[in-house]
């Protein structure tokens, strides 16, 4: 198959398609480097690099003692690490290569490209269809947008050294599938802890079955299919795109069935497909005037203010107006813990059960002019409070 660097059918950026989705770039926009992103410099970084961090990556292979304490039992341990190990198979299947699948890679193909392309004459119809298959394979969420090579990493990286090396990808990429994949809410209520890291990697390794199921679909089509999970291209902006929901301050989309409380995964491909449309519901001014997931940051790593262009750190893209956290204020933390924190995504108060209609009720009215209302009746629910673990191991 012939590669190219980061190729797809480059259209300019549609400037009203931009505002629609909250994108707004500056004139020293640059593409991110993989190598800069927090996870990879904990490599190769001997700023971000500590004993702490060793463990913490040590600890998804047992390899570390746990911490004590409530939630970091060696049984909160085996949970996640097991919830993790589809995801783990896939991207250490190709370690030996320098190519750590779905993370600093795509995911690599199983299937060829069918010799014969099946005719599709209605994009919009074929756009549906798509959807429906990614449904069937346990996908929550699906939308389509273009291929926009703004979003694409500028390199990525041999995880031998963490040299660099263009993105490469069929030529001719026209559109972006992008999957959202719902993580389980009593274990997110349990944040921070590592028996809630159970709920990030339960939906790592549903993702990397369905974007390859996925992918293998559009390839017995005829068409090229890229599978892609953290790998390739910054997702969040493809999603706001997509129309799946709208960028906060806690750094997560929110959409309105899940609130924040979502992985998404992504597929590149020149399969002909009708695209969605950012859906702007109000998302924006609730966080305007919310700092929940900032006030509640043990370490501080979230933004107070306007969206700004100002960063932190390398590990976080330049030229671009949105809200930015410190990536690695927020990393260290999560060493400290040997798991992942996301007390952000607890707190939000978007973090709801749509499917009761109350909390539909209250997402309306969070949407509206009483946002404050909405937030007052937030806090005086309890709904964002800390779930023990041993009352989520109690069942």
């Amino acid at each position: 198959m012939t590669s190219a660097p980061a190729s797809g059918h480059n259209l300019p950026p549609d400037p009203l398609l931009d505002a629609a989705a909250g994108i707004e770039t500056t004139a020293d926009f640059t593409r991110f480097r993989q190598r800069d992103d927090v996870f990879t410099r904990a490599f190769w970084d001997d700023t971000v690099r500590s004993k702490q961090s060793d463990a913490f990556f040590a600890s998804y292979r047992m390899d570390a003692n746990p911490r004590k304490g409530e939630g970091f039992q060696q049984k909160d341990f085996a949970l996640r690490n097991a919830a993790w190990l589809v995801s783990d198979i896939i991207s250490n299947r190709s370690a030996g290569d320098g190519v750590r699948e779905g993370f600093q890679a795509p995911i690599r193909a199983d299937t060829p490209v069918a010799p014969v392309q099946v005719a599709i004459d209605d994009p919009a119809r074929m756009a549906t269809e798509v959807k429906r298959i990614a449904r069937f394979f346990g996908a929550d969420l699906c939308g389509v947008t273009g291929f926009d090579e703004r979003w694409i990493y500028q390199t990525q990286v041999d995880t031998r050294d963490f040299s660099e090396s263009p993105v490469e990808m069929p030529p001719g990429m026209t559109s972006v599938i992008v999957l959202g994949h719902q993580m389980d809410q009593p274990l997110v209520q349990t944040y921070p802890s590592a028996l809630a890291g159970a709920a990030t990697g339960r939906e790592y390794s549903h993702e990397a079955a369905i974007v390859m199921q996925v992918a293998a679909y559009i390839r017995n089509l005829g068409y090229n299919a890229v599978a892609s999970m953290n790998d390739t291209g910054l997702v969040i902006p493809f999603a706001v795109k997509a129309g799946l929901g709208e960028y906060a301050r806690n750094q997560l989309v929110i959409t309105p069935e899940f609130g924040p409380r979502l992985r998404f995964s992504k597929i590149f491909t020149d399969l002909p497909l009708s695209h969605d449309t950012p859906k702007p519901l109000g998302v924006k001014a609730v966080c305007d005037i919310c700092t929940r997931c900032a006030d509640a940051c043990p370490v501080k790593a979230l933004p107070f203010g306007a969206p700004s262009a100002e960063t932190q750190n390398r590990s976080a893209i330049k030229g671009v107006v949105k809200w930015t956290s410190d990536a690695e204020k927020c990393f260290g933390y999560w060493a400290k813990l040997a798991s992942d924190c996301a007390i952000c995504l607890r707190v939000c108060p978007f973090n709801r059960d749509f499917s009761k209609r109350r909390n539909r009720l209250w997402l309306k009215l969070a949407l509206s002019p009483l946002r404050r209302l909405a937030l007052w009746l937030d806090d005086q629910s309890g709904r964002a409070a800390r779930l023990k673990p041993r009352d989520w191991w109690a069942g």
